[in-house]
């Protein structure tokens, strides 16, 4: 099993969410974040006074998936985020060791 995480950017959202949906993820969880990476922010203008935004807004996206599930899952976070500009986020992808649903006390991918 394996976790794998995404950020990306905010708008991208719903069709990285379909995107999942269509290869069988079952449930994702997602978290609004802020962040940069090479964009290092942006400085903006409000009232005559000039800014710097450090931290932008993006989406954190985290699924559980099976080790055969892992390859299609990253292509289709790759593909459906991808916007060609800077920012469009990354994919991390972890060793997951142990999943347990609370609710029936399944373990591992049946838990999935």
């Amino acid at each position: 099993m394996k976790f794998v995480v995404a950020v990306i950017k905010p708008f991208k959202l719903d069709e990285v969410r379909e995107a999942l949906s269509e290869i069988g993820v079952q449930g994702i969880t997602v978290t609004e974040v802020k962040g940069f990476g090479r964009q290092k922010g942006h400085t903006e203008l409000y009232r005559g006074a000039e800014y710097v935004v450090d931290f932008l807004p993006k989406v954190k996206i985290e699924a559980a998936v099976r080790e055969d599930q892992l390859e299609q899952a990253v292509e289709a976070i790759e593909k459906s985020a991808r916007t060609g500009k800077i920012g469009d986020g990354k994919i991390f992808v972890f060793d997951l060791q142990q999943v347990v649903r609370i609710r029936t006390g399944e373990n591992d991918e049946d838990a999935l």
